[in-house]
């Protein structure tokens, strides 16, 4: 943890955040109908990021085509750079369709071939890592394609290099690729990262193991100096070597659960950024990811710091657990 909290005082930086994934456009089967709107998790990590105030950026391509320009007004609109995510004339940009049951959200996917799938290391810009104080990626920005992935690994080697944070979501989407290839990629990108960010169920499924505690021990092991493990409605478990918190979430009327572990992760960023506390980090994240599941789309119900900050006022300061 010290290495972290020493990086996480770096002031003079572009960025607080570079995310590194594909955005994708979302259809999401609402009690009204379809409901169009943004999606991609580390797209909606760096729209989370920005609505804390964190300064944010992102490194993806995108089609030349009408959803491609709808993710980049959202992004002017949010106050993302862009000036890293080329248009690519010979290729879409990726939809999915999120529809819900009682068991949860359900997704489907139209991504092969997508301008993001198409990226290689040669589209990585070395100034923007290293003026970035902590360089995000997740399992889906590695699952995509074997150059994107090979993209996510040089862009670690070079924050590293430069000295500063890796950020990573062990995200599992077994429709991009086989469980065992994904354990081998995800364990040895996690054994990289400074902060690692799994949720419950595909830390299962990644680890073989059940409890949180030692989901979290598992990672501590490979080298994070912070894990945040989401938990659901449960909120979270935090840890570092020296130090482990149970952060509950609020209770809210949840109606669409899709980008709340996005939110989460955005969120915590920005404030570990802006605090260097990864407990207050937490804390901070549970609530925007609770607030966030009260509409539809992974996007539109993002809460801003203001609301955030309200709901922990009036929370006050709970017990740790």
């Amino acid at each position: 943890m010290d290495k972290t909290a020493d990086l996480l005082q770096r002031e003079a930086m572009t960025f607080d955040l570079l995310c590194i994934g594909e955005p994708l456009g979302e259809l999401n089967a609402t009690r009204g109908g379809l409901q169009l709107g943004h999606g991609g998790d580390v797209s909606n990590v760096a729209v989370a990021a920005a609505r804390q105030g964190a300064s944010t950026a992102m490194l993806t391509a995108l089609g030349a085509d009408s959803v491609g320009e709808s993710i980049r007004a959202l992004w002017a609109e949010e106050g993302i750079d862009d000036s890293l995510v080329a248009s690519d004339p010979d290729a879409s940009t990726g939809l999915y369709l999120v529809d819900h049951d009682e068991a949860g959200h359900r997704f489907s996917y139209w991504r092969r071939g997508s301008a993001a799938s198409r990226l290689t290391p040669g589209a990585l810009p070395e100034a923007a890592v290293r003026d970035s104080a902590i360089v995000h990626a997740s399992g889906i920005s590695q699952a995509i394609s074997t150059g994107a992935c090979d993209l996510v690994f040089a862009a670690i080697e070079q924050a590293r290099a430069a000295g500063n944070l890796v950020s990573y979501d062990t995200n599992l989407r077994l429709q991009l690729w086989p469980l065992a290839r994904a354990r081998a990629i995800i364990q040895a990108t996690a054994a990289l990262a400074d902060i690692v960010l799994p949720g419950l169920d595909d830390a299962r499924s990644l680890t073989g193991l059940e409890a949180p505690e030692a989901i979290v021990d598992r990672y501590l092991e490979l080298g994070a100096g912070i894990v945040a493990l989401t938990l659901g409605k449960a909120g979270a478990l935090v840890a570092t070597p020296e130090r482990r918190v149970r952060v509950a979430a609020p209770r809210v009327e949840a109606v669409d659960a899709t980008g709340a572990g996005d939110c989460f992760d955005g969120a915590f960023l920005a404030e570990l950024r802006r605090l260097g506390d990864p407990f207050e980090a937490a804390r901070y994240a549970a609530v925007a990811a609770a607030l966030s599941t009260r509409g539809y789309g992974a996007v539109a119900p993002i809460p801003r710091r203001e609301e955030v900050e309200r709901v922990l006022a009036e929370a006050g300061a709970p017990p740790e657990g």
